[in-house]
């Protein structure tokens, strides 16, 4: 049986998960653990007490990011028109990558050692292939588009980011989606 923390303690992870959070979303994945540790106010040591590598940082913080994918999932099953619940759920995904740098790389990165993290990816890409599945059987995405063309069609859109408050994809997007459509 574990004791509880000590609230010391649980200050220092809590400031440890917002800071990472924080850096995560600008710097990515890769982000510095020492810039974490450093905007947390505490030493590169406490942040390895509580988390012993970066694979546990990231599992402690990025799931529950993940677990939107759900959220836009849940959505585009309820939307009655199979075309609008795609183009809004690539929509989805774009705005939310395109803003959260790590949980673009969450997404599109391996980190086989974050297990909770590899769970929630993988919920969030059956998210998606069902999305794909039902648009397909409708009649209104190619039959040659596969999961993994649009996969790699988000990846890529979600590398052009925001372009002065704009964001950059949103244009793309509109050519992108006519060249997915049955015709």
């Amino acid at each position: 049986m574990s004791r509880p923390m000590r609230r010391d303690a649980a200050r220092n992870r809590d400031r440890l998960l917002r800071e990472a959070a924080a850096v995560f979303t600008e710097q990515g994945l890769s982000g510095s653990l020492e810039e974490i540790a450093r905007r947390a106010e505490v030493s590169i040591g406490t942040l390895y007490n509580h988390f012993p590598n970066r694979d546990a940082l990231i599992d402690a913080l990025v799931p529950q990011r993940v677990a939107e994918l759900d959220r836009f999932a849940e959505q585009a099953a309820a939307e009655p028109d199979s075309w609008i619940a795609l183009t809004g759920f690539v929509e989805n995904m774009l705005s939310r990558f395109t803003a959260d740098r790590a949980l673009f790389e969450a997404f599109t990165g391996d980190h086989p050692a974050a297990a909770q993290l590899v769970q929630a990816c993988s919920r969030g890409m059956s998210g998606l292939s069902g999305v794909l599945d039902r648009a397909r059987r409708d009649g209104v995405l190619r039959d040659d588009a596969t999961d993994i063309d649009v996969v790699n069609l988000i990846w890529a859109l979600s590398l052009l980011g925001e372009s002065v408050g704009t964001p950059a994809w949103r244009r793309a997007l509109t050519f992108v989606l006519d060249g997915l459509r049955a015709r």
